[in-house]
């Protein structure tokens, strides 16, 4: 395996720009997961780590900075969350599985669970599972609350569950999690925070030495919440009947915390600032929807810097030389999506990734003593820039006025004049697409289509007023934006208004089997994976799932709108309308949206008569995280799409 790894990194990682191929790469290539799925900078620079595929096989590498191999370990399904090192000498693997419950859960028969794991750099070391092992302990974790050095040494910090000892063995009497400090080296545990009260949610945010700086509590029936510190000081409180109210991050100088909370009269949440003293009382410092991300310090937890919403946006940092250094980095690579993914504490080298047009995703490890960008990895070595099809955002206007943008993926040596296309709206359905490779859409543009992935209202790529603009409007407005997207490309000549299918996953999965159901003569066909098919039914089983949470049944209410529409806006009761052929794509231990979706769809259409496929996709979660069950989703998909919508 050792060698087999230096002979991949030797081609891959200096792997010149191919010639033009006639041939559009295999599906495998957009389908399986990329060669590199993520990458990680220990805390001086001179280690990196990443999940790799290598000749068909997962693994985590930890190596130097020249690229030579320290250890690795096989992942084999393991589906990674992400990868942080723990300062130079061990990394934390996080990753998630979906497991069958037992009799002492009530609620869902599955839940996907997450894991940690500590390799050490040291290979003579066992990597240890946190709370493995451990009978006081539930063999998982329920969030991280970072990395501190405290008197030299390294502690990760984790929520975990505990296990109550009774007259036979230790069981499981509570499902609320209490914060614990971790020693990577040895798997030493030591409780630092209680779980909360019955009936409470419950969050922490460290101070710089490790010790609880605030804690947030929350009734999960009744939404009031209150933001602590250490002592009983009461910070902040307030009602949040929706449940949007939590922690966000320490202040930059650590004396502070920065809170979140909708206000419900202006409609938007706020990020709020408050001492923890309390002397200073509470300001504003943002709102969420001008927010993308937070930059803490890795050392210290502290907010060192942010990156604002909003195309061709970079990162600002606080600290001047540290935003010298992004002006470098976005400006060697100006036609790019550009993502700053770690850094070292000082800035002296950066991890960054690329993708766009010409691009499916290139890792840079920059050195800014030397002012060098070199290139270490590629994420789909058998795509080459020839074969990412042009990207671009077409604006466009509803049918209401709303502005509305959407991205265009193009094929690769085609006249963008009358083409056939699929329409591809995001999930969420908050959430919103841009200009960088997706491998959904590029699978389909190597294959003749343009692809058009609309950002309608309720998408977040705009204020929190455009995403509230989507409230309860499943099936409506939301459905009519993506099909205004698609005449405005047909009014520009660019697609063949004849020629277009319809597929998504998740809330896109439902948006698919609305435009040939609700919506007509519109689409060839449609794809739903993992969609949505009954809306009651997913409100009835989210209730259930969650414990009837009274600020959860409240936003899905204000999401849906009122339950005596949920029959109307649900594909499965218009079944025997669909105009149109329809495959339908789930995994079996899907999580999010239950398999059982795709099943009632299916004997809808089946009792109506009407033309379907349902492709099972076994072991599979929400997120298409197992490289073969996406490539057969892939696979299915695509041989769907061009036998109703053939490219020529």
């Amino acid at each position: 395996m050792m060698r087999l790894l230096r002979l991949w990194l030797a081609c891959v990682l200096a792997m010149a720009v191919p010639a033009w191929a006639a041939d559009p790469p295999p599906l495998a290539a957009y389908g399986n997961l990329p060669d590199i799925e993520t990458m990680a900078l220990s805390n001086d620079g001179s280690r990196i780590a990443a999940v790799m595929t290598i000749k068909g096989e997962r693994v985590v590498v930890l190596m130097s900075d020249k690229l030579q191999t320290i250890r690795m370990m096989r992942l084999q399904d393991a589906k990674v969350r992400s990868l942080d090192w723990v300062g130079n000498d061990a990394l934390v693997v996080e990753m998630s599985r979906t497991e069958i419950l037992g009799p002492e859960y009530i609620g869902s028969s599955k839940f996907e669970f997450w894991h940690a794991i500590v390799i050490p750099a040291d290979a003579a070391k066992d990597p240890i599972l946190v709370f493995d092992k451990d009978p006081v302990m539930l063999n998982a974790i329920f969030g991280s609350a970072g990395t501190r050095k405290i008197d030299g040494r390294w502690l990760v910090y984790f929520a975990g569950v505990e296990r109550e000892r009774g007259a036979r063995g230790y069981a499981l009497t509570s499902g609320r999690p209490a914060l614990f400090a971790i020693d990577p080296l040895t798997g030493h545990r030591n409780k630092i925070a209680d779980r909360g009260s019955q009936g409470q949610g419950t969050g922490w945010l460290l101070s710089r030495d490790g010790k609880v700086a605030a804690t947030f509590s929350i009734d999960i029936l009744r939404g009031s919440w209150q933001i602590d510190a250490p002592g009983g000081l009461e910070l902040a409180s307030g009602v949040a009947t929706r449940g949007g109210a939590g922690l966000v991050a320490l202040g930059k100088d650590g004396r502070s915390i920065i809170y979140r909370e909708l206000d419900e009269s202006e409609g938007r949440t706020k990020w709020k600032e408050v001492s923890l003293d309390g002397r200073s009382g509470i300001s504003q410092f943002a709102y969420e929807d001008e927010m993308s991300r937070l930059f803490t310090d890795r050392l210290n937890g502290e907010l060192i810097g942010y990156l604002r919403m909003g195309r061709r946006e970079r990162p600002h940092f606080y600290d001047p030389a540290k935003q010298a250094v992004v002006e470098q980095i976005y400006k060697a690579f100006p036609n790019l999506n550009v993502r700053m993914v770690d850094w070292t504490p000082d800035f002296s080298r950066v991890l960054v990734r690329t993708d766009g047009n010409a691009d499916s995703g290139t890792w840079y490890l920059v050195d800014m003593a030397t002012m060098h960008a070199e290139a270490i990895g590629y994420e789909r070595v058998a795509i080459g820039p020839e074969w990412v099809g042009n990207i671009s955002t077409v604006a466009y206007k509803a049918k209401d006025g709303l502005d509305l943008d959407g991205i265009l993926s193009l094929p690769p040596g085609r006249e963008p004049k009358n083409l056939p296309v699929v329409v591809l709206p995001h999930g969420g359905p908050h959430a919103y697409d841009d200009e960088s490779f997706d491998w959904w859409a590029q699978a389909f543009a190597s294959r003749g289509y343009a692809v058009f992935q609309p950002n309608f209202r309720g998408s977040t790529n705009r204020d929190e007023t455009f995403m509230r603009a989507g409230f309860g409007q499943w099936g409506k407005a939301m459905q009519t934006d993506i099909s205004d997207g698609l005449e405005e490309l047909a009014r520009r000549g660019i697609v063949d208004r004849k020629r277009a299918c319809i597929m998504g996953g998740s809330y896109g999965g439902y948006a698919a089997l609305a435009g040939v159901t609700l919506q007509h003569g519109l689409y060839r066909c449609a794809v739903s994976v993992a969609g949505v098919s009954d809306v009651g039914d997913l409100f009835s089983s989210e209730k259930f799932d969650k414990g009837a949470a009274g600020f959860v049944r409240r936003s899905r209410l204000e999401e849906f709108g009122a339950k005596s529409g949920f029959d109307d806006i649900s594909p499965r009761h218009f079944a025997n309308q669909a105009d149109a052929p329809i495959l339908l794509i789930h995994g079996r231990d899907d999580t999010v949206v239950p398999f059982n979706q795709s099943c009632a769809m299916a004997d809808s259409l089946k009792d109506a008569g009407k033309r379907y496929q349902f492709e099972v996709l076994k072991g599979e979660d929400h997120w298409l995280s197992r490289s073969d069950t996406r490539q057969q989703m892939l696979e299915a998909a695509v041989a769907f799409v061009q036998k109703y919508n053939p490219p020529d």
